[in-house]
C-alpha cells in the first residue's frame, strides 16, 4: 500500500499557566537585571512535534504513515503513545545520549507566552536518510534541525518522490539560496501567511512565481482559510467553522496531514484544501496537538455539512 514518509521533530511539550500577567512583575528598566519566578499552578505535557503531529491527523484519516525523526533516551511514554493510536515509528531513531527534543512554554492571563526550547536528539535529524526503497508515494519536510531538512529534501528528489517543503520554525535557518533549492526541489511548498511574506521577500519572488517553481504554494491563514496558487491560478479554501475554540496548537500541523491526505488520494486543490482546513478545525476544538479524535465517517459527515458536498 502507498505510504507518505513524514519527516520532522518528535517532541515533548510542556505547557504550564501563570494566573497573572508578565508586565505586572517585569519592570521595563530593570530588563538587563531579569530575575523572575512564576508560580505555575496549572501544567500539562503533551505529545508533540510537527512528524509526530502530521502522522497523528494522518493516521485517524485512514492514511499509512512514517514519521521519520531522532528521538532521545526518554522517549518511552512517547512511543507507548505511538503504538496505542498504531502509528508506525520503524523510522524513530534513539539517540541514547540525548533527551528527546523538548518545549517548555509559560502563558499568563494575556496569553503572553515565554519558551525554552532544547533541542536534544533532534540536531541528529541528519543520520537518518529518506528510504528509496520503501514504497513511498509522497512526503514532507517539516520543521526540523538544519542538517536534516536540507538533507531528507535532497533524497526526497533524488529518489523523484513528491514532497511538501514547509519551514515552519525552522525558516530563520535558511538563507535565500538555500529557500530557492529547497523551492525548486519540492513538489508543493506550505507555509503561513507570515512564513509566505518572508520568503517572498527574501527571495525576491511573487506567490504566483514561487508557485511556478513548484506545483503549488499553499498558504493558511488561520481564521480567514487558505489560499493556494496553482498553474496561475489562486483558489480561496474557506476556513471551516469548529465547535469551540480551545487551543491553536498543532493547527497546522493538522491542516497540513489533510494536504497529505488530498494530494495521496488525488483529490482536486478545492477538495484538498477543505480537507486540509476541516483537519484544523477539528484540531482546535481539543487542548493539545494529539488529542483531537475522529472517525472517516464523522469527517466525511462534517465536510458534507461545512462545504455542502462529499469528498
Amino acid at each position: 500500500m502507498p505510504a507518505a514518509l513524514i519527516t520532522g521533530s518528535l517532541a515533548f511539550d510542556t505547557i504550564m499557566v501563570f494566573q497573572g500577567r508578565f508586565r505586572e512583575h517585569i519592570l521595563p528598566d530593570k530588563i538587563h537585571l531579569l530575575n523572575v519566578s512564576f508560580l505555575v499552578p496549572t501544567m500539562r505535557r503533551n505529545f508533540g512535534g510537527c512528524a509526530g503531529n502530521i502522522a497523528y491527523t494522518f493516521k485517524l484519516l485512514g492514511g499509512v504513515g512514517y514519521p521519520m525523526g531522532t528521538v532521545g533516551h526518554d522517549f518511552a511514554p512517547y512511543h507507548a503513545w505511538l503504538d496505542r493510536h498504531g502509528i508506525e515509528r520503524r523510522y524513530v531513531k534513539e539517540i541514547p545520549t540525548e533527551f528527546t527534543a523538548q518545549g517548555f512554554v509559560t502563558t499568563d492571563l494575556d496569553d503572553n507566552q515565554i519558551w525554552a526550547f532544547h533541542p536534544g536528539a533532534m540536531s541528529h535529524s541528519h543520520v537518518q536518510a529518506v528510504p528509496a526503497d520503501a514504497g513511498l508515494s509522497i512526503g514532507i519536510v517539516s520543521p526540523d534541525a538544519r542538517d536534516g531538512m536540507v538533507q531528507h529534501a535532497e533524497q526526497f528528489a533524488a529518489a523523484d518522490i513528491p514532497f511538501i517543503f514547509d519551514p515552519g520554525q525552522g525558516l530563520p535557518l535558511f538563507s535565500a539560496a538555500d529557500l530557492l533549492k529547497f523551492i525548486d526541489q519540492a513538489t508543493w511548498i506550505a507555509v503561513n501567511d507570515y512564513e509566505a511574506q518572508v520568503v517572498a521577500e527574501r527571495i525576491g519572488l511573487s506567490h504566483d512565481q514561487i508557485a511556478e517553481r513548484a506545483q503549488a504554494l499553499i498558504v493558511t491563514r488561520g481564521a480567514e482559510g487558505s489560499l493556494i496558487y496553482h498553474r496561475g491560478k489562486r483558489i480561496e479554501i474557506p476556513a471551516a467553522k469548529p465547535l469551540a475554540v480551545k487551543d491553536p496548537t498543532g493547527c497546522g500541523d493538522a491542516y497540513r496531514a489533510g494536504l497529505l491526505y488530498g494530494l495521496m488520494q488525488g483529490f482536486d486543490w478545492p477538495t484538498t484544501g477543505r480537507l486540509a482546513s476541516l483537519m484544523g478545525a477539528l484540531k482546535i476544538e481539543c487542548e493539545g496537538p494529539q488529542n483531537h479524535s475522529f472517525t472517516q465517517e464523522e469527517v466525511r459527515a462534517r465536510f458534507k455539512a461545512a462545504f455542502g458536498y462529499e469528498f
